[in-house]
């Protein structure tokens, strides 16, 4: 069941076919990891033409599911040089399912160095050189690409960091409203796309949904069923509906689990100036949105619209970009953070990783601690190419390498996002063992540690991390292959009908007769492929171990270090 489009960038030829058999069952990232895994060899140079770019949408996007519709984007990453699936919302993965797409497959270089871009629609699909985007940033190509293919059409772009191969660079996905903001963010894969000399992806249908639901009362029923399970939830129903994602900011301080200045503090003295509460005053007070949905059929609408002094909006501001352009600089003003937030949507990078390359830039003295016009400038100078921002552009570990700075927080070549793994120790685990490099969303463990949903595990003991992490890898996988946004995890992991009502909703959707321990094997084999496709590619178990300045130096304010042993870490993949 499903289409599959095939697309080669040397020939410039473009084939529909329908998706290989052996990956009925997967979508999302489930099938991105498979068929990188497949078809990539690892040790393959990742922006040259042995590498591929897997776009898929989740098992059931494009459908009535809540809160579904997610995109998912596999590669070998430039950034980390492993397996990586870059995970993002908008209306990308809508589209692709609701037109019954399962996957598009981009391989080969071009011969030239014309830009291109793919146009899906409800007719086929074409390659149409586009050399007018050139160096357009990605707000603008997006809405160039809109009004010339369908003032509704879903677009995946990269910016001029893409353009030139950045090791930073993301891939923007465009909301329903058109802003080009919904990133598939993290490991380069922007880079990826630009060696092909792909500038974007449009995809135009007159379908709203998916026609072919197998049995669709079912599907209704259970819908409904999660629907009101995510809205009676305190973090999916209130929490995140009133204040988005950033409502964790002053959590997180109070904690001592907020990196601030360079992961050398827990807390951020400033942390309520630019939280969720504060974020959605100012939105309120300018006529912005402080929540607000970046996809329909979301129940949850953490998103915000955040108006600029200048009349720009930038949609959204997360916790983790206010994070990053905040508190990891010492920066307390919520204009410059949307601004710098703004810059690196429209240049095309990732938010979490921009922001460690200018904390280590301030850690060497390059850019004033806290100086948030010096930040913008160096923004600027990336957009352009120049020396400085070429080295900006690589990621925070290059950057660190070229001004000589040790402390750099990042594991398998890719920044930490806004969870002090020596007081948040389960999310220390996740950020050594994942194959993605530190990421925070391969296995959400502020959950247990910190919101004390689907239990409690103590944040600064060792004790449970390891199989906390473990599942919620696992979880984590499977949810992403799906569709649905990670927050539906807040819900399923503190109701018992939680997976299995996922369960109910795929096997309506295709006619399957999946178990829920089916369910879990597809996302324990996911992510031993992805673990395997590292290790082919020259990983050892030395790239699941975190900086050495956190094993060593303590953190306030609980003064504690991360003490987690190798041999403990080396455990977590056995299952």
């Amino acid at each position: 069941m499903g289409k599959c489009i095939k697309v080669d960038m040397t020939t410039k030829e473009v084939k529909v076919t329908d998706l290989p058999e052996r990956y009925t069952h997967l979508g999302g990232r489930l099938l991105t990891s498979q068929y990188i895994y497949d078809e990539v060899r690892p040790t393959c140079h990742p922006l040259g033409e042995d590498n591929k770019l897997i776009i898929a949408p989740g098992l059931l996007s494009g459908t009535m599911a809540p809160s579904s519709g997610r995109v998912s984007i596999g590669s070998k990453s430039p950034l980390t040089k492993g397996i990586k699936e870059s995970n993002g919302g908008g209306i990308t993965g809508q589209k692709l399912g609701a037109m019954g797409i399962r996957a598009i497959t981009i391989e080969g270089l071009p011969k030239d160095d014309e830009l291109q871009v793919l146009v899906v629609n409800d007719d086929g699909a074409k390659l149409i050189a586009h050399p007018d985007l050139a160096g357009k940033g990605a707000y603008e190509t997006t809405e160039i690409l809109r009004n010339k293919y369908g003032k509704k059409a879903a677009v995946a772009c990269i910016g001029p960091a893409g353009e030139m191969l950045m090791a930073n660079a993301g891939i923007a996905n465009c909301d329903v409203e058109g802003s080009a903001s919904r990133y598939c963010g993290r490991g380069g894969l922007g880079a990826v796309m630009g060696s092909k000399r792909l500038k974007a992806v449009v995809i135009d249908t007159a379908k709203t949904r998916a026609d072919d639901i197998h049995d669709e009362e079912t599907y209704k029923a259970a819908s409904k069923k999660f629907s009101k399970m995510l809205k009676d939830h305190p973090v999916c129903g209130e929490a995140l509906p009133k204040f988005g994602t950033n409502v964790l900011m002053n959590i997180l301080s109070e904690a001592g689990g907020l990196p601030t200045r360079n992961f050398s503090e827990g807390r951020f003295e400033h942390a309520d100036a630019i939280g969720g509460e504060t974020l959605a005053k100012v939105c309120e007070e300018r006529g912005g949105a402080a929540t607000h949905r970046c996809m329909t059929g979301c129940v949850i609408g953490c998103s915000n619209s955040y108006p600029l002094p200048d009349g720009r909006v930038v949609s959204p501001i997360e916790y983790e970009t206010a994070w990053s352009f905040g508190a990891h600089c010492d920066i307390k003003d919520l204009d410059v953070i949307a601004e710098l937030n703004w810059l690196a949507n429209d240049i095309g990078l990732d938010t979490i990783e921009a922001g460690g390359v200018l904390g280590v830039m301030m850690e060497a003295g390059v850019i004033p601690w806290g100086d948030g016009k010096r930040a913008i400038e160096v923004m600027e100078e990336i957009r352009q190419g120049t020396p400085l921002g070429r080295i900006a552009g690589q990621g925070a570990v290059y950057a660190g390498q070229a001004f000589g700075v040790t402390r750099v927080a990042a594991v398998k070549g890719q920044h930490m996002p806004a969870y002090e793994p020596r007081t948040v120790k389960g999310m220390g685990v996740t950020y050594a063992t994942t194959p993605m490099g530190a990421d925070h969303t391969a296995g959400y463990c502020v959950t247990a540690n910190i919101l004390k949903v689907g239990g409690f595990v103590d944040p600064l003991k060792g004790e449970g991390q390891i199989d906390l992490s473990r599942n919620l890898q696992i979880a984590t996988n499977l949810i992403d292959g799906t569709g649905f946004c990670l927050f539906i995890a807040f819900a399923v992991l503190d109701d018992e009908q939680g997976v299995p009502t996922i369960v109910e909703l795929m096997n309506a959707r295709y006619g399957w007769n999946l178990t829920v321990d089916d369910a879990v094997k597809m996302g324990q084999q996911s992510l031993k492929a992805e673990r395997d496709f590292n290790i082919q590619a020259g990983f050892t178990k030395e790239h699941d171990r975190l900086p050495d300045f956190m094993l060593k130096e303590k953190l306030s304010p609980h003064d504690i270090h991360f003490d987690i042993g190798d041999q403990e870490l080396d455990t977590l993949h056995n299952y």
